[in-house]
């Protein structure tokens, strides 16, 4: 398979994936190629404007939808404290995005997370813990930005409340 008609592939593979993540691995298995193969494939894609997210559990094609809003969170907390703060935010109906850290050396740094309800939180929370990861929030003393989408600018503020009240809030 021509690497052309094997992107065009991946990116129907993702399409029909619609929400639910699958990993590289797979895709290297359903498209008979490495691993690695998949990731300058991903690249390349990123680099013609595909919005090909990576997360915890594989890659997802991601599309906005023009109802949602975004908003842009500065919290920091203590590790312990990582599933309350994600909790909140998806408690309150909204989707976390990623994490973003502004180091002082390296700039900004920024991974996807797509964390939309409590089971992606305890997964993720899971994950960390079972790999023993240092959260990217470490590097900047625990302050840390989230993008956070809902269906409405009411909702983004009842969760910009709540991020307060529990001290998260910067």
């Amino acid at each position: 398979m021509e690497g052309v008609e094997r992107r065009e592939k991946l990116i129907s593979i993702l399409k029909n994936r619609k929400e639910e993540p699958i990993s590289g691995t797979e895709l290297a298995k359903q498209l008979g190629v490495s691993r690695q193969v998949i990731v300058q494939d991903i690249a390349l894609l990123r680099a013609v404007n595909k919005n090909i997210l990576s997360t915890t559990k594989g890659y997802l094609l991601y599309y906005q939808e023009a109802k949602k809003v975004n908003r842009c969170f500065m919290v920091k907390h203590t590790n312990n404290l990582i599933e309350d703060e994600l909790c909140t935010i998806v408690d309150h109906g909204g989707k976390v995005l990623d994490v973003i850290v502004m180091h002082d050396i390296y700039g900004e740094i920024r991974t996807d997370l797509i964390i939309s309800n409590r089971k992606d939180v305890y997964d993720f929370v899971n994950k960390v813990n079972e790999k023993q990861t240092v959260p990217l929030k470490e590097l900047t003393d625990g302050t840390h930005l989230h993008t956070v989408e809902a269906d409405s600018e009411n909702i983004l503020d009842d969760i910009e409340v709540a991020l307060r009240e529990k001290g998260y809030l910067i």
